[in-house]
């Protein structure tokens, strides 16, 4: 039965209400739901120009200097691209959607004076003592500033597992904080500034890039952000972004696109029409938690929940990620739960958050013994694992593991199974002892199938070391990784396996938990692969001389970090061009960097201010086109 506008509308407040007083009793992809309707039905509804409410705190109320609406939101490609023609910017200017609680900081002569919540988006409370002790906020600025900066509260992920574990998420959390009446807390607050006003005729800035440059000059902490040229970038870059999204240090929920220059007449509205939050398209339902099955790869044990059936981003979804032991025990699921299931990325369902327990629901059993060898299993929390290091499974899951790495055609799990089952095959070197007879025996081989199997995996003689390392299925360790290692230097057998881990955490992308489990790995796997490189059936491929790279190829042994559109290839092309020819693509700017390539040095960005800062060259793609030989 269909709802009628005033139900909505009271629905839309509701939870509106809830909202922004740290209560949400709906995801935000149901409330954008109902937000969604209410404005399709009836785009006029005066509730449009009201943006929420604080509630009865005793705080004293103040009003805004600068307006501080709600944005316009798209949620798909196209949804931005119809907003982007009808915008028509030159460029686009494009932040980090922050996932907190938004914060107006008012100046007076150069002077901090107050800090005022949202509110309605007119009035809000001054909790002015509580900012005082946050992180962030410039007591002075120069030049005697009179006006307005605009930011979010947010608490960060370290933060949030050090002191708040218990609080559902980092934005329940900071929003409790930052309006307790005796400020308790507040100095594990951030606030981070995106926006400006000043309160006269004369201006520190003249466009939105310049306002960016400003805040960021004045000592304020500032969300990073990136000039793209067109739309289609953008779209681009929110996949990009969604990607990282976990390494970030706080929450974000998508992207805030606007262009360059300052329109303030479209900043009194409500909902100002020339920017616009690009938000992330995960999706979120409501299901029941029937039953734990536990997935076993090798020698890890992994939690995999079977649901009620739920439809996210076009599919029916009736299993969703665990991921481990210890989320289990942190959110208190049970057998028989209602939880949240969102489909990260569009593809990997998870279980979010507990909802609450129905009746007569039990507990989830942990294994504890393995399933092939019986031995007790080891919980570390945030891995379940059988520690015997001559377990048949974790054997014949590296065997999987060293023929997909080398991308052997013809060699499947099926006849792996066979092998292994028949004891022929026990480990990697077993495979290059093989005959065809051998497997000609097995039904649905033949002769035919059995050599073009075994010519399948004897074509590939020489191995990169980083394969041949990440073949062996060391827990944690992918080709990426080690490729890391062998770029920082360590580019032979003997001396990763030689190296310290202080030596191996030092390397550009290696954590000191990722060069533990490297060293450790090495230890227990390398009699294997001395047995295998005994047969002669396979070769690591020796290091390039760094000289002679360097003669060869004028990119090896440089670094280059890229920023901004390109317009005669793709950045990750870019990228994988630079590391095809000896040199190191990096994410990020440091002092040991040895070019910065874009097309709009003037840009303003994080990294080009950076590499200012640490005196890094900066070129243009067609520079880089001719460093690299593809242009005279």
């Amino acid at each position: 039965m269909e709802r009628s506008i005033d139900e909505l509308a009271r629905l839309v407040e509701y939870h509106q209400d809830r909202y922004y007083n740290d209560q949400p009793e709906i995801s935000d992809a149901a409330f954008d739901a109902l937000w969604d309707e209410l404005q399709n039905r009836a785009p006029d509804h005066p509730i449009f120009s009201r943006v929420g409410t604080d509630d009865a705190s005793g705080f004293p109320k103040v009003r805004h200097l600068m307006p501080m609406g709600s944005q316009e939101k798209a949620s798909s490609p196209d949804q931005l691209l119809k907003w982007a023609a009808r915008v028509s910017h030159r460029r686009y200017i494009v932040q980090y959607k922050l996932d907190g609680a938004s914060l107006e900081l008012q100046y007076r002569d150069g002077l901090f004076e107050r800090g005022v919540t949202r509110g309605d988006g007119v009035v809000g409370d001054d909790i002015t003592a509580n900012v005082r002790r946050m992180q962030g906020v410039v007591p002075r600025l120069p030049n005697r500033f009179t006006g307005a900066v605009r930011g979010e509260v947010i608490m960060t992920h370290e933060i949030h597992r050090r002191y708040y574990s218990d609080k559902a998420n980092c934005r329940n959390a900071a929003n409790g904080l930052m309006k307790r009446k005796d400020g308790e807390g507040s100095e594990h607050l951030t606030v981070m500034c995106y926006d400006a006003h000043v309160d006269g005729d004369t201006r520190p800035f003249d466009d939105e890039l310049a306002k960016l440059t400003w805040l960021a000059d004045q000592g304020f902490h500032t969300v990073p952000y990136e000039v793209f040229e067109s739309a289609e970038e953008i779209v681009h870059y929110r996949d990009v972004v969604a990607e990282r999204r976990a390494e970030l240090e706080f929450d974000i929920d998508g992207l805030v696109v606007k262009g360059p220059e300052i329109d303030w007449a479209d900043m009194q509205r409500a909902r100002p029409q020339k920017q616009i939050a690009f938000k992330f398209s995960a999706e979120e339902a409501l299901s029941v938690l029937r039953e734990v099955e536990w997935s076993v790869s090798g020698h890890l044990y992994t939690p995999v929940a079977h649901i009620d059936p739920v439809q996210l981003a076009g599919t029916t979804v009736r299993r969703a990620s665990l991921v481990h032991p210890e989320l289990i025990a942190d959110m208190g699921l049970r057998v028989g739960s209602e939880v949240i299931v969102s489909k990260r990325g569009d593809i990997i369902p998870k279980i979010e958050r507990l909802v609450r327990h129905l009746p007569e629901s039990t507990e989830i059993t942990v294994p504890g013994t393995c399933e092939v060898c019986g031995t007790d299993l080891v919980n570390e929390g945030k891995r379940l694992y059988c520690p015997n290091l001559t377990c048949p499974k974790r054997d014949f899951h590296r065997l999987q593991k060293w023929i997909s790495v080398l991308d052997v055609r013809d060699f499947g799990d099926v006849l792996l199974g066979k092998l292994f089952d028949a004891g022929l095959v026990r480990e990697i070197a077993d495979l290059y002892a093989l005959e065809w007879e051998q497997l000609a025996e097995f039904e649905g081989m033949g002769e035919t199938s059995a050599r073009k199997a075994l010519g399948n995996l004897t074509a590939v003689r020489s191995v990169p070391l980083a394969r041949f390392v990440a073949g062996f299925d060391i827990f944690g360790i992918a080709e990426l990784k080690v490729q890391k290692l062998v770029d920082a230097g360590f580019d032979t057998l003997e001396a990763l396996r030689h190296a310290a881990v202080e030596d191996l955490a030092a390397a550009d992308g290696i954590a000191e938990v990722t060069a533990q489990q490297v060293a450790t790995g090495l230890a227990e796997v390398y009699p294997k692969m001395e047995r295998l490189l005994a047969t002669g059936a396979v070769e690591i491929e020796a290091p390039a001389s760094r000289d002679a790279t360097a003669d060869a190829d004028p990119l090896a042994g440089l670094t280059f970090c890229f920023t901004g559109a390109l317009e005669t290839m793709k950045r990750g092309d870019a990228e994988q061009l630079v590391r095809a020819r000896g040199g190191e693509a990096r994410s990020s700017v440091s002092g040991a960097l040895s070019y910065v390539v874009t097309n709009d040095p003037g840009s303003g960005s994080s990294k080009l201010r950076k590499a200012a800062e640490l005196g890094v060259p900066v070129i243009s793609e067609e520079e880089f086109r001719r460093m690299a030989g593809l242009e005279e």
